[in-house]
Parts: C-alpha cells; structure tokens; sequence
C-alpha cells in the first residue's frame, strides 16, 4: 500500500528558538506536535570561509528563518535545536550517537516526529545505530543531509529538508530512516554510494521506503509494524569494535595484530558471497580469535547481494573458523550491532545468536 503525501539528557544541545510554521486542518492543528529538527553538523549548515566550507554555529536556523518556504503553511510545525559544538560527521563516535538518541528519548513526547540533520560521510552509520538503540519507537526520525550547503545557490538541501519534514509528520511511521535525493531509506539499510551526486545513497539489498517526485509517496508494506513494547533508550556504550577488509596479500600476521586483545569484535568486510583465503595459518588466527570471545561477523565486499558460507570451500573455512554471517547487513549495520549487543551485557554466545537475528529489520535471513 502506498500513501501520497500532500503538499534526551546531554548539554552539548542547545535550543536556536526557531519555530516553523503549521498547515493542517483548523481542527487538527491543536491536535498535532511539531517536529524537531536535531542540528549536528554537516555540509548543509555550513557556510563559505577562508578555509573552505566550515560550521557556523546558528546559520542553519537563521538561513531556514529568512526562507518563505520553512514558514509556509504547507509544512508542520517545526522547532530547531542545534549540537554545540557542531560535528563534521567524520569526527562523529558512538559517544555522538548517544548524544542524538538521549536528545531524541527526552523529547520524545513533546513531537510527532524527529529530523537528524547529518553529515553524509557517517550518516548510515548514526541511522544504524539510532535503530538499535531506540526501542519501541512509534514515530518517524528521519536524518538527512545535503551534499551543497543550503545557503548556496545550487543546494540540495532545500528539498531534502522541506520533504523530510513532509515525512516526518506522517503517523504511524516506526522507523528511523534517511531521506536523500529523492529516496526515503530503512536507515540500517542504506550505505553512502556517492561522494558528491544528489543520490548520495541507496539501499541495495531492501526497497526504498519512499520516493519523492511530484507526489512524496511512501510505501507502507515495507514499514515496520509499531512494536508492543514501550519506547525506551538503549546503551551503546564504548568497545573495541572494528572493520578488516579483505585483500589480496592479506597474511596471517596481519590478522593476528589485527584480532589481537583488547578487540573484542570485528566484521570481516570479505569478497563475494563471503569469501577469504584458505590459507590454514590464517583460519587458524581467526579460530583463535573466536576461542578467546573475539565476536567475528562475514559481511560483503559487494554492493548488493549477502553472505552464503557454504557455497565456496573459501568461505566453508571461515565458518568452520567460528566466523559467523552478516547475512546481506551493511557493514554499518553489522558494526553498530555489534556495538549495540556487546553494551546490551550478554555473553559472547548469546551475541552471536543475536547477531544472525532480524532486530530492527536490518538483514533478511533466507528462508524466512
């Protein structure tokens, strides 16, 4: 079924004051909450300096205050309040991701629904994380971006702000998403494709939620269900989590200092449908690894598709090794899983057995 759309606790977020303006039915505008738009940083607030393009604490919200269209009567209501200081989404830590879910949980009551203004470089990454630490969420938080500031003639980020804010006022809508171009994305979904084009994402491996072109339509056979459980934050707390990609050359050396304590977890970023060398000095420090309560997870090199162990003896081996698979998550969603489980306390069997479990629709098992 698809809809046309019509026409936390940390003192490093501070209010702007910025409100925008509402355009609902008379006797539905009392009954509805304005959407909160979380500032952290990015490109899209950015203005032009002696240096390049840098963060301007303040511009984004009096930009979108001089602009007709933030006030128009054809969007919801809306509030902004901005990160201090402002993050270039590069520097961005899971400390940052806590930041944004704790900003989200203590307002989560005052708002229909929440607007992440993001930085594209980490963006899938803080969108991933966001979906495994807000549980029981039963309302949309949407990240966006733009890849041209919005005070420059050229930019993108007009539309992606004025269609998320368009989405983000649709109920029920439970997912954390990102909104980009003209695609809407399950946020631990979607992966950064471009490092300068207006399609800056895509979601290879599940179907884009929504599309925006002269209608916004979204498809909601593919939106998850609200859950039965209330909504309540979930820690993602500090750990020693990595990514090894695969290459040719790569030797049991390497791996060994790689896997060596105090990493407690790794995705293992391999080729093809999940495969590595065979070298039996190589299997034997990744089997090490596992012995020792190493949280080792198979994910894919290739844009599309997921991880099959048993197709190739390559990658047979690296089940046998206590490799575990990633099935077609991203290698975003599969490291802030890790992240997320591993600050959930349970024992490494009991990740493990998580970690090939759909939680917040981030892999498709076969067969189910």
């Amino acid at each position: 079924m698809q809809t046309q759309i019509s026409s936390a606790q940390d003192s490093a977020v501070s209010s702007c004051g910025i409100v925008g303006s509402a355009s609902y039915p008379a006797s539905d505008v009392m009954a509805r909450k304005p959407i909160l738009i979380l500032h952290t940083g990015g490109t899209i607030g950015m203005r032009r300096g002696p240096r390049g393009y840098e963060p301007d604490p303040g511009f984004l919200a009096a930009r979108m205050a001089e602009m007709p269209e933030f006030q128009s009567r054809a969007l919801p209501a809306w509030e902004l309040e901005a990160f201090d200081p402002l993050l270039d989404s590069a520097n961005m830590t899971p400390k940052d991701w806590r930041r944004i879910a704790t900003a989200i949980a203590k307002r989560h009551e005052e708002f229909d629904g929440f607007i992440v203004v993001h930085g594209t470089d980490t963006m899938a990454y803080s969108a991933s994380a966001l979906s495994f630490m807000l549980e029981g969420l039963a309302k949309p938080v949407v990240l966006t971006g733009s890849q041209i500031p919005l005070a420059e003639v050229r930019s993108d980020a007009r539309e992606n702000l004025i269609t998320s804010l368009l989405i983000a006022a649709q109920q029920p809508f439970p997912e954390v998403c990102v909104f980009f171009g003209d695609q809407l994305y399950r946020g631990n979904r979607a992966t950064k494709v471009s490092a300068s084009g207006f399609r800056a994402f895509d979601s290879p491996n599940f179907p884009p939620l929504g599309r925006a072109g002269a209608r916004i339509t979204l498809d909601r056979s593919l939106l998850r269900a609200p859950g039965a459980s209330p909504f309540r934050l979930l820690a993602m707390a500090d750990h020693e989590v990595a990514v090894l990609p695969i290459h040719p050359g790569v030797t049991a050396g390497m791996l060994q200092r790689f896997l060596a304590p105090p990493l407690e977890a790794a995705v293992l970023h391999t080729y093809g449908s999940g495969n590595a060398p065979d070298d039996p000095d190589l299997l034997a420090v990744l089997r090490a690894a596992t012995a020792r309560g190493a949280v080792l997870v198979n994910c894919t090199q290739c844009l599309s598709g997921g991880i099959d162990m048993q197709g190739y003896a390559t990658g047979s081996g690296l089940a046998a090794a206590g490799v575990i698979s990633g099935y077609d998550m991203t290698a975003e969603a599969a490291l802030t899983k890790i992240f997320f489980l591993l600050s959930a306390q349970l024992d490494r069997d009991q990740i493990r057995q998580q970690m090939v479990r759909n939680l917040r629709g981030e892999l498709t098992v076969p067969g189910h």
